[in-house]
């Protein structure tokens, strides 16, 4: 049985996700059936004539807090549909997203959002949930934009999803590194001259440079990524040679032995 992925997405703004349901890999996923998005409005597990999903903070303080009710009821009824999602919930102190959790939940067969708002949401809530997720050190209106990064990372590591599925290999983070540069024609741009070692159909050559510039790339703005990242011996040697200030084309003709 081919993989896919179900999202069930709850949040009182579902008008929030009709594009990017619509738009480039997403939309194709949907549309070969290896993912699955459904919006949930709250909203409509309200119990009040209003449709309040929010109320005062016991104990006092500034602004509202979504209600518990809610979201137990679109919760319990995904699952009275033979539904068991892993559930996260959008919270600014949870788990940090990165690749690595990505290609975690891309394993899952159906995960739940829940997209806070206001001052959050009622702690019981939390009972339903299996993971907090946190996008990054910042403050949003909702949750609804972090769920979108979620959904995208995620859908495109679903196999079928990407066209091209090894072009996943060369993403920025695959590896624990940061990409390398790229370039197309023409060679000549303003007389900005595509780097050499890329024209020259050397293909070792072409392997050796990508790898050096994902190096040097991590090196200069994620330090604290290389300092993770688990390092082949030429991935190893290429580093100490940047460390050292070598050369490109030296470290190639004099370690490697290829000219271009």
């Amino acid at each position: 049985m081919e993989k896919k992925l179900n999202f069930f997405v709850l949040t009182i703004f579902p008008e929030f996700f009709e594009g990017f349901k619509n738009t480039g890999i997403v939309s194709r996923g949907i549309k070969n059936n290896k993912i699955g998005i459904e919006t949930i409005n709250l909203r409509d597990f309200t119990s009040d004539k209003h449709k309040s999903v929010d109320d005062v903070v016991y104990g006092g303080g500034p602004g509202m807090l979504m209600k518990p009710e809610p979201i137990f009821k679109a919760y319990e009824s995904i699952k009275s549909k033979g539904h068991n999602p892993y559930v996260l919930i959008t919270e600014p102190w949870g788990r940090k997203f990165d690749q690595k959790f990505a290609y975690e939940l891309s394993q899952k067969d159906e995960i739940m959002i829940i997209c806070g708002r206001y001052e959050g949401v009622d702690e019981r809530v939390k009972t339903i949930v299996d993971e907090e997720v946190s996008i990054g050190d910042f403050i949003l209106s909702g949750g609804e934009p972090a769920a979108l990064i979620i959904m995208d990372a995620v859908s495109r590591l679903v196999p079928g999803v990407v066209g091209d599925e090894n072009s996943l290999q060369i993403d920025s983070f695959n590896d624990g590194l940061l990409g390398y540069p790229n370039y197309t024609r023409p060679a000549n741009f303003r007389e900005m001259k595509v780097p050499e070692v890329l024209t020259s159909g050397n293909h070792r050559a072409i392997e050796i440079w990508r790898k050096w510039k994902q190096i040097e790339n991590t090196k200069n703005k994620r330090p604290d990524l290389l300092k993770k990242a688990k390092l082949s011996e030429l991935e190893k040697e290429i580093l100490k040679n940047i460390e050292n200030n070598i050369p490109f084309e030296e470290f190639l003709n004099k370690k490697m032995k290829i000219k271009i």
